[in-house]
């Protein structure tokens, strides 16, 4: 009987008792819990009734056991549908436990007849046969059940019978795959094994107990074991059920023995098993895949007792033992396969855990040192865990970190027992791991397992880069949980060794580790940065508090990376205080890191306010005033990481308000508060919350850009989440607590927090409407989330009409958010509401499912969308496209949760399954009337083409069907090189529907065959229909060529092939598979036309099909497909192939390529690389060209699956790889493949050119690899010598690729041997030359040898010594006696690297030959010359990069004048390369050089100007210039009286050049910059033209329409020199030219580009008004918002007299003409496929009318005094007022009618009517204001007819009729939006 049932007859048996009501309370506690889901719900009740069942046990037992039976009858019942969590099942085990006390011997007979019961009844299928669930009982009373052991105890042979039954049948039956029946009965041997160990002993090891049961339950195990059951899961637990078996043993030499014989039994010959008393055949293995050891290798090392595997073997003749003699070979043999790294490396970990364990007992049988120095086991166990330290398999590092640290233990273990004091295996770890370079994180786990034996400071004595090495780490996210690790490990052990008292332990930390991270915590890189906050600051301050003051001290400057630091600090260190005053200095110092330009301090800042360790600690009345200042001011920001931080933030700071609130309401007093504060902070947070709540809400609006929408979303969306009364049990995070309801409810009482209010609605109703998916997605989830359970029905009402106009709309982002309006309604309506709508009839309420009535309207709605397009597709892809009817069913059959319940409900399935099969028959017409179409065939019924046609076919194709469509019949129109928009209308109706259909008919599979799904469900789509579908599939994919309607096409068939595959039934799993052979099959044979470079989808077929595989289980279908492809690419080409057909081959290799590149099959290709790579090298030398380049691709791929996607890690931060070593050894085979390609390459040819296709690739694979610490015998010393052979190839990109390879093969201890050696084979005189490629050759490789690794400082000086003695005997190679201008370059190169090294006679000798070659005067010599050769230009380039190396190097006058002379010089080349490493040239160059270098470009500014007319060369000249003066302190009065009075002339040639435009914007953009340099170094009375002439190029440069290039050199320019001309002009009085520079500085600010806009805010931040905010350092740059208010502050207070200020403030609000609008709206027609895209998409023209009308105000207000601004003001009243009057009557007229309710949604999501309204309502404002100052004059306007009273009250009607429709803006008269500067809590 069921548990329900039982509780039924339970609750009708106690009805009458006297204990019928805690028994109901109980039977209810024990119902919810098995009808809840949620886990944590469940254990809720369950403890619940556990205290009921502890009351109820003193009243059961004064009654009988007839009265007791039924109640415990009912808990067993309970207990019996649990056995599913062992959770639950042990609390019903106490329930029934407590409830039995007294009538134990009850309970024991109530489980006998359960148990009984459970066997007997068997399973249907066969006699005696337990079901899964059955077994699943039999575990969990075996494993959680005293009294179920009992019954096992007694009925031991009848389960074993049934076990052996039910493993028998499961093995012959093969279930399907993902089924668990094998497993479970595995799994119940497993137990009854653990559980009965004495019981089941004398049924195995003695004579007289055999069980044949068992011998027979042995034998099914083995054959698990052996690879009858398919899941390797279920065979490694059949490995640890035969060793728990093996425990049994009553003697351990008896179970030694028994897994001796496990372990032969693989071997050829050994037929039978002797396992104690029990004796089995060899099981058949099924597939032999050498997963038999590992199977018993794990399961011994998993749970096989000590003893059994350290005692002796008797059948050895020396002292042996399972652990070393027999396990370990295996463990050894097993690290060394393919498959399965993850469980053999954890089996390498178990047995050092074992060997660890077991240390006592080997002593003692040994009586030696396992470990000791020379012994076998210490090489292999070394030489193990470096081999496979470097494994990329996830999961695999874990094991050999933890193999590392037990093998240093086991080591350090047996010195202190055999008082081994020299312990040399540390010292030999420790220089292995400081010889591998440090992008190899496989060096930083052994040392930190080194660190507490060998101490902190013999580490770092050792390795003194370490700190620098851990900094590298950092930026590099895989690499920095491993330095963070080994930071902690050194900084545990120094404190352990430390002594004193905490400063002396922070002093010790600082001399170390100070630096690192002082450099961390300013490094520009954000990865870097966070890195260290997050793995080292916190931890270092919990670890150390002291280090607090040294840390501050650091970063005490202005600078940003200071104030970033300083922040960041604070942080750390409030989260490990809890507390941190902010009052003073500290403050002040805050408020400038919140209005900083930066955004990482700007967050650092806001993460400092919100954080706190405790969530009820209330933010203090600064910290919500500085929140409030904030805020605004950060919601347009347009990074996407920012946005989520900035909600994550604010997400802390609400739940502290929340919880602080809670605990005030429940009398508490949360940390942080003082007595009598708690009222106060309880209004300060309501107050917060909703300001918060508005200032979301008013952002909403259309007329914002998407990011200031995005924003307020997510803070909405965190307000929601935070303080609504939404708890769920099926979530564990982000909700509110139960208790909520109290600060809803005080909230209230305030008239706060009406979260769902009309307003509220339609604010997210608009954002449906947006543009983007991610605004409207957001939009819907928190209505559907958050809001009540339906809409009104007006709303709803209008809603449907709009989602319906919008469904019809060809572009594809109104069709969307059409379909996200769809499924919105579906989810917030009920079936009366849904009655209510207008449905089609056959859709309507006869329908018992709102959600299948509705689905039913939109499947409608494509049919006759279908109809339309059969009859003309132009006019139905213009005004009906099927693409939004689509995607609206793909989101309400998927996305909503209620449709997918109803799909699964017994009374429903036959409706939907009616509707599924229309609807997939629909769509399957549609794709091939659509594919027919592009083909020129029309109907369903069209012939298929076998592949898609080319773009010509379909250009004709589509031609046509517009000349019909038009009724043109077939006259010619005039070819475009453009598509039309008719063109554009039908692609885009085809492409987008066919990928539409794929994303729902995957999506639909994936719904309805899952695997958890009840019996049954399955039948809403039957086989036909599914078949009907992959059809659909296949079609799509074999004639389509558009790669997006192909890949989201193949997203939605890899969730078909996904949940077909995985299905039990083998009629479903046969189709994908059926699909695969005939796509082989279609691959191999003869085709008419290409089907794989011309058609995308192709290949994708057989990647979707492979990839549904599931990743578990053994990849049949990607074997099978793999071998094909690959038999298919090797097969001979045929002697005369036709050029315009793919040839089979071709078309594998593309396959393979594709299969390669696809992400879903992970790490399942490795076991076939090599083949692969051999196929794609040898394809490389084809004749055919088709195969060379399928063949560069395939190995492109290859090479990104081997080595991985270059990650980005920053600028400056060197690329990360794995060792040549490692990789040799993760695929052996692969690097014989290699070195066979290069010993072909390097092979003596006795004729014909030597010409090697593959090696090139070959060299580029190996170039990509790391240098390791291997040593001369390792697997990748085989390489050099080949490497060695190619120094003297024709080729050079072969010699330069070779010289690269070398690299990684040659260690880094081993380089200085191998320069010496190329060193000595360069010729020591001109007659020695006999191979010029060989002598380049050689150059190259020391050049590549010598070149230090990124992070690192290279080889010491003193080590390259003798290299450079031996290049100093060559020092001809520089002279003009070698001939080779090349080799003279390449020699020069070399040296340039062993600049330190060279004695000082020959440096000035290479001083001289550059002089001489470049012709720069000697002393008492002429200049020098050269005759003109091949490469000479090479070698000049190379000796003046030269020189400006040394100059920087050594700051020696000599060469710094070398290098200016040279600059004189009219040698172009030279010129160019010294300009070129000038700008390169990030740091390091001394100051000398490059002031000199900045005079001699500044004297010859204006000659180079005049004369050259090379663009190009001009260009790198104002660069280099700009470049060596972009520090402003930089320019002295030498620069200024270098120019010579030519200061003015360079001016009118730079402005010439760009009011000419003639330059590109390259060159214009360094013109102005370098305009703007001069006029900032530079200011006389004869200026103001120069500066009215640049004011007008900055105003035409900062045009929304002009380039991104020269909005930024206006930026830079005003940056630069802007502030100098106002400053001057405020000093002087305000003039014209520095109020457009002003309104400039506005426009730029606005920009939509990031990089423009924070330029400009560097020119506010120096007209910052207030002086004390200027720190000592430098000028605080601020955040483009606060720069905004800054100038609008700075024209209020200093340019407000002057009329043009009110004139040019006006000029940007745009002029829109309302009523127009309002009609286009009203016409309702058809929407265009192209709207034109507005010139500036960041500018919000609503956002800045709000922040200006405060300031528009107060000029107006100084109308009044002013007679110049009164004469304006009552101008611009004349021109402005009567048509302002006339726009508010339009307004109040149109929205007071009813008429206006059916446009009210459409213009809800209307931008450009928010912004006209805006507008409006702002410059009705100003009239208003206009009015009432300038009184009389005002009068006498014509058109007014109104005075300031009258158009005020009109004013207020209009605004409220337009918020009752969700338009009416919130203005602002009082102040600007938020203070100027940053926001201020000083004060």
């Amino acid at each position: 009987m069921s548990a329900e049932r039982e509780a039924g007859a339970c609750a009708a048996f106690y009805g009458a008792l006297g204990i019928a009501q805690p028994v109901l309370s109980c039977l209810s506690c024990l119902r919810r819990f098995a009808g809840s889901t949620a886990k944590r719900c469940k254990d809720k009740h369950l403890e619940e009734a556990l205290l009921l069942s502890r009351s109820l046990s003193e009243s059961l037992r004064v009654l009988g056991e007839a009265e007791a039976q039924p109640l415990l009858r009912c808990v067993l019942a309970f207990q019996m549908e649990a056995t599913g969590s062992s959770s639950s099942f042990q609390k019903l085990e106490q329930i029934v436990t407590q409830l039995a006390v007294g009538k134990e011997t009850l309970l024991a007979q109530e489980v006998n007849m359960l148990l009984t019961s459970l066997v007997l009844q068997g399973e249907v299928r066969a006699p005696q046969v337990l079901s899964p669930g059955d077994l699943q009982s039999v575990c969990m009373f075996l494993e959680e059940s005293s009294l179920g052991r009992q019954h096992w105890q007694q009925n031991l042979p009848l389960l074993l019978q049934h076990l052996v039954t039910t493993l028998h049948w499961v093995l012959q039956s093969q279930p399907t795959p993902g089924s668990t029946w094998d497993y479970l009965a595995v799994k119940a041997c497993l137990q009854l094994f653990q559980a009965l160990p004495k019981d089941v002993a004398p049924l195995a090891w003695s004579t007289a107990g055999k069980s044949e049961a068992l011998q027979s339950l042995l034998g099914l195990l083995l054959e698990v074991a052996w690879g009858k059951a398919p899941s390797k899961d279920t065979r490694l637990l059949a490995g640890t059920a035969l060793s728990m078996l093996v425990n049994t043993a009553l003697q351990p030499e008896h179970g030694a023995q028994a897994v001796l014989s496990l372990f032969q039994l693989p071997d050829p010959g050994v037929g039978e098993l002797k396992f104690g008393e029990l004796v089995v055949k060899a099981p058949p293995s099924v597939e032999p895949d050498g997963l038999e050891k590992l199977v018993l290798t794990r399961g011994l090392l998993t749970c096989c007792k000590a003893d059994i595997l350290s005692c002796q073997l008797e059948s050895f003749t020396n002292k042996a033992c399972l652990l070393l003699d027999v396990v370990f070979p295996a463990v050894c043999a097993l690290t060394k396969e393919q498959d399965c790294h993850y469980y053999c490396f954890q089996a390498c970990a178990l047995w050092l855990q074992r060997l660890q364990g077991s240390l006592p007992a080997l002593w003692h049988l040994l009586g030696t040192c396992l470990l000791a120095q020379d012994t076998k086991l210490l090489q292999q166990l070394t030489q193990l865990v470096w081999d496979n330290a470097e494994m990329p398999v996830e999961g695999v590092s874990e094991f050999i970190h933890s193999s590392f640290r037990l093998l240093l233990e086991i080591y350090h273990l047996e010195c202190q027992h055999f008082q081994d004091q020299e312990r040399p295996l540390y010292q030999q770890m420790l220089q292995r791991v400081i010889s591998m370079p440090w992008q190899i994180k496989a060096r930083y786990v052994p040392l930190c397992a080194i660190v507490p034996y060998v101490g902190s400071q013999q580490v770092l004595d050792a390795y003194p880069d370490l700190p620098q090495h851990l900094l590298s780490c950092l930026s590099t996210n895989h690499l920095c949980p491993a330095a963070a690790e080994v930071y902690r490990a050194l900084v545990r052990q120094q404190r352990a060794e430390g002594q004193g008292g905490e400063a002396a332990l922070a002093e010790r930390w600082a001399r170390t580790w100070l630096p690192l991270l002082s450099q961390a915590l300013r490094s520009p890189l954000p990865i870097l940065q966070s890195n260290a906050a997050n793995h080292l600051l916190a931890w270092t301050l919990r670890q150390l508090p002291a280090a607090h003051a040294a840390l501050a001290a650091q970063f005490g400057g202005q600078d940003t990376e200071s104030l970033r630091a300083w922040v960041t600090v604070l942080k750390a260190q409030k989260s490990v205080s809890g507390v941190l005053p902010l009052r003073g200095e500290r403050l002040e110092r805050l408020c400038c890191c919140l209005g900083s330009r930066d955004d990482s301090v700007r967050l650092a800042a806001l993460g400092l306010l919100c954080c706190s360790p405790s969530t009820n600690r209330p933010l203090s009345g600064t910290e919500l005033r500085l929140l409030r200042d904030f805020l605004p001011l950060n919601l347009n920001c347009g990074s996407s990481s920012f946005r989520q931080l900035l909600q994550a933030a604010v997400r802390k700071a609400l739940v502290r308000l929340r919880d602080s609130s809670l605990a005030l309401l429940r009398g508490k007093v949360p940390p942080g508060t003082q007595p009598g504060e708690g009222a106060e902070q309880l209004a300060q947070a309501v107050d917060f919350v909703e300001w918060l709540l508005q200032l979301s809400i008013a952002s909403l609006s259309p007329g914002s850009n998407y990011q200031r929408k995005k924003t307020a979303l997510l803070l909405l969306a965190a307000v929601l989440e935070t303080c609504t009364d939404t708890w769920s049990p099926d979530r564990k995070k982000g909700q509110p607590p139960r208790t909520i309801a109290t600060l809803l409810s005080y909230a209230r009482q305030s008239s706060c927090w009406d979260f769902f209010s009309q307003p509220n609605l339609l604010a997210l109703l608009s954002c449906l409407q947006d543009s983007t998916n991610e605004i409207r997605d957001l939009a819907s989830e928190l209505l559907v989330r958050y809001f009540p359970a339906t809409f009104p029905e007006p709303i709803t009402l209008a809603l449907f009409q709009l989602a319906q106009d919008a469904l019809g709309s060809p572009r594809v982002q109104e069709a969307e958010a059409g379909a996200v309006l769809m499924k919105t309604i579906l989810q917030k309506s009920d079936s009366s509401i849904m009655k209510s709508l207008a449905l089609e009839a056959e859709a309507a309420p006869t329908l018992p499912s709102h959600g299948l009535c509705l689905v039913q309207h939109l499947l409608h709605m494509l049919q006759t969308q279908y109809t339309m397009a059969c009859q003309d597709l132009l006019q139905a892809a213009a005004s009906a496209p099927m693409h939004g009817a689509i995607t609206a069913l793909r989101r309400c059959l998927l996305q909503v949760p209620e449709v997918a319940a109803s799909m699964r409900a017994a009374e429903l399935r036959q409706s939907w399954q009616e509707l599924l099969t229309h609807l997939v028959t629909t769509v399957r017409d549609i794709t091939s009337f659509l594919l027919g179409t592009l083909q020129s065939q029309q109907g369903p019924g069209a012939t298929e083409q076998a592949a898609a046609p080319s773009f010509a076919d379909m250009g004709n194709a589509i031609g046509s069907l517009i000349t019909l469509g038009k009724g043109q019949g077939h006259e010619e129109e005039e070819d475009s090189v453009l598509l039309s928009e008719e063109h554009s209308l039908i692609l885009t109706c085809c492409w987008v529907s066919v990928k539409e259909i794929g994303l729902l008919l995957g999506g639909l599979a994936e719904l309805l065959l899952a695997p958890e799904l009840p019996a049954g469900s399955g039948t809403l789509l039957p086989l036909p229909t599914l078949q009907m579908a992959a059809k659909v599939f296949q079609e799509i994919l074999l004639r389509c060529r558009h790669w997006g309607a192909v890949e989201g096409c193949s997203m939605g068939f890899t969730k078909f092939c996904a949940a077909l595959l995985n299905h039990p039934d083998a009629e479903l799993r046969a189709i994908p598979q059926t699909m695969l052979e005939q796509g082989l099959e279609a691959l191999s044979g003869p085709r008419s036309s290409s089907i794989t470079r011309r058609a995308a989808g192709f290949p994708m077929l057989f990647l979707c099909i492979v990839s549904g595989e599931a990743p578990a289980q053994a990849r049949p279908l990607l074997t099978r497909c793999v071998q094909t492809l690959l038999a298919l690419a090797t097969t001979a080409l045929p002697q005369d192939w036709d050029q315009t057909l793919d040839l089979p081959q071709v078309c594998a290799l593309h396959v393979l390529q594709t299969l390669v590149r696809g992400t879903g099959l992970g790490s399942a290709l490795l076991r076939h690389v090599t083949p692969m790579m051999a196929l794609a090298l040898q394809g490389l030398g084809s004749p055919c060209w088709a195969m060379r380049n399928a063949a560069i691709q395939l190995f492109s791929a290859l090479m990104s699956r081997l080595l991985g996607q270059q990650r980005s890690c920053g600028e400056g931060c060197p690329a990360e790889g794995v060792s040549l070593q490692a990789f040799l050894g993760q695929h052996p085979e692969l690097g014989d493949v290699l070195l066979s390609q290069l010993g072909a390459a390097t092979a003596p040819v006795l004729e014909g050119p030597c010409l090697h296709p593959a090696l090139h690739a070959v060299l580029t694979l190996l170039a990509q690899l790391q240098p390791g610490a291997d040593g001369p015998g390792s697997p990748s010393a085989r390489f050099l010598e080949p490497l060695l052979g190619l120094v003297g190839s024709p080729i050079y990109a072969v010699r330069a690729m070779a010289a690269k390879a070398l690299v990684p093969v040659v260690p880094p201890p081993q380089r200085r041997g191998l320069l010496l050696q190329l060193a000595r084979q360069l010729p020591p005189a001109p007659g020695g030359v006999r191979s010029h490629n060989a002598v380049h050759g050689r150059l190259l490789q020391m050049r590549a040898l010598l070149a230090p690794a990124p992070g690192t400082e290279g080889q010491p000086a003193e080590a390259l010594r003798p290299v450079a003695l031996q290049l100093e005997e060559r020092g001809w190679l520089l002279s003009p006696a070698q001939r080779c201008p090349l080799l003279r370059a390449a020699f020069l190169q070399v040296l340039a690297l062993l600049p330190a090294s060279l004695s000082p006679g020959f440096a000035q000798s290479i001083r001289d030959a550059v002089s001489t070659e470049l012709g720069s005067p000697l002393p008492g010599g002429k200049p020098g010359c050269a005759e003109l050769q091949v490469g000479l230009a090479t070698l000049h380039q190379s000796m003046a990069r030269f020189a400006c190396s040394e100059a920087a190097r050594l700051g020696d006058s000599g060469w710094i004048g070398t290098v200016c002379s040279l600059l004189r010089q009219p040698n172009s080349d030279v010129q160019v390369a010294i300009l070129s490493w000038v700008i390169d040239r990030e740091g390091g160059t001394r100051k000398e050089l490059e002031k000199a270098l900045g005079l001699a470009l500044l004297e010859s500014l204006g000659s180079v100007l005049q004369e050259r007319k090379d663009k190009e060369f001009l260009r790198l000249y104002l660069e280099a210039l700009l470049h060596l003066y972009r520090d402003p302190s930089s320019w002295s009065q030498e620069a200024s009286s270098k120019l010579q009075g030519s200061s003015a002339a360079c001016l009118e040639m730079l402005l010439d050049m760009m009011e000419a435009e003639s330059a590109g914007p390259d060159l214009l953009f360094q013109a102005l910059c370098a305009t703007s340099l001069l006029l900032a170094n530079r200011f006389e009375d004869e200026d103001s033209t120069l500066v009215e002439r640049w004011c007008r190029v900055l105003e035409w440069c900062s045009r929304s329409a002009s380039p991104e290039v020269l909005r930024l050199a206006a930026a830079r320019s005003l940056q630069a020199a802007g502030a100098a001309v106002v400053r001057r002009s405020l000093r002087a009085r305000p003039g014209p030219a520095a109020l457009r520079l002003v309104n400039v500085g506005i426009h730029l600010l606005q920009d939509e580009e990031r990089e423009v806009r924070h330029e400009a805010s560097g020119f506010a931040s120096l007209l910052r008004p207030d002086p004390s905010l200027a720190l000592r350092d430098g000028c605080i740059l601020v955040q483009d918002n606060v720069g905004l208010l800054d100038l609008l502050h700075l024209l209020l207070a200093e340019f407000g007299e002057l009329p043009e200020t009110f004139d040019l403030l006006l000029q940007h609000l745009p002029i829109l003409d309302l009523r127009s609008i309002v009609e286009e709206l009203e016409d309702n027609k058809a929407s265009s496929l192209y709207k034109e895209d507005e010139p500036n998409v960041f500018a919000e023209p609503a956002v800045l009318g709000r922040q200006l009308l405060p300031v528009l105000l107060q000029l107006l207000e100084k109308a009044a005094t002013s007679h110049p601004l009164h004469a304006s003001a009552l101008s611009w009243l004349a021109a402005t007022g009567p048509g302002v009057l006339r726009d508010l009557r339009y307004c109040q007229h149109h929205w007071s009618r009813e008429a206006a309710a059916h446009l009210g949604m459409k213009a809800l999501g209307c931008a450009k009517l928010q912004v006209a309204v805006t507008v409006l309502l702002v410059r009705a404002r100003l009239v208003a204001q206009a009015l009432h100052v300038l009184g009389e004059s005002a009068a006498a306007v014509p058109g007014l007819g109104c005075g300031t009273q009258e158009l005020e009250q009109e004013l207020e009607l209009v605004q409220g009729l337009l918020a009752q429709h969700g338009l009416a803006p919130v203005l602002s008269q009082d102040k600007v939006l938020g203070e100027p500067g940053p926001p201020s809590g000083a004060a």
